[in-house]
């Protein structure tokens, strides 16, 4: 769940439940820099041993179907999340630290230049998401009920309200969460509500006011999502 949330990767979505008020594009609109998916492919699933990029597919899967939660997938991921994870896991210049913590992906990414960044992430976008599963029947009703409805009472809202019904999320605006490892989904709320993951505001304070078992029970349902 995010309100502008990722794990992530990793991403790495809030649920704020406003309408986004944009700017007018019409005049100050720049051009989207071409990207080339098929380079996003080749770089995805070989690496680059030349810049000591390893394989993404090694741990994220081929085309992006992580096998396991401790990485997640990043097939059918709306392409301008995956590159703003990809981006924050990057040393920005002047800073000491990334905005998003990780050592592998922080090592993996040094090498990346902005337009790899963007090729992996339009190949990743088209690929298809082979979704995980629920898995635990005794949470279901308050999974649905948190993502639906939110949480009125902590002034938690409707995972729904930014993610969409089925969990696709809003492109440009806030990631799909749907079919993805509960476990993993899980493990970004605690990282958001502990400090450990800080690369979105609105996704840590939501985080904060949920529990253990809250945040257990929205990431299984979230993963039975279609």
């Amino acid at each position: 769940m995010k309100r502008v949330l990722s794990l992530m990767l990793v991403a790495s979505g809030a649920m704020l439940g406003a309408t986004v008020a944009l700017p007018s594009l019409a005049a100050d609109a720049q051009p989207r820099p071409k990207v080339d998916a098929a380079k996003g492919e080749q770089l995805f699933a070989n690496g680059d041993a030349s810049r000591n990029i390893i394989s993404c597919a090694s741990c994220h899967g081929p085309g992006g179907n992580s096998a396991g939660a401790a990485n997640p997938k990043l097939a059918g991921q709306h392409p301008d999340y995956i590159y703003k994870q990809l981006a924050n896991f990057k040393v920005k210049e002047g800073a000491k630290t990334p905005e998003r913590v990780n050592a592998v992906m922080n090592v993996n990414v040094a090498g990346l230049t902005d337009e790899d960044m963007r090729n992996i992430s339009a190949y990743l976008g088209a690929q298809t998401l082979k979704p995980a599963v629920a898995k635990s029947k005794d949470t279901v009703e308050l999974g649905q009920r948190i993502f639906r409805a939110g949480i009125a009472s902590k002034g938690v809202p409707a995972c729904a309200s930014c993610h969409s019904p089925n969990g696709a999320g809003i492109p440009s605006q806030y990631p799909r969460v749907g079919g993805q490892f509960g476990e993993y989904t899980e493990a970004q709320l605690v990282a958001f509500r502990s400090g450990a993951r800080h690369n979105n505001v609105p996704m840590a304070q939501i985080a904060n006011k949920m529990t253990d078992a809250e945040i257990k029970a929205v990431a299984d349902y979230i993963a039975g999502l279609r």
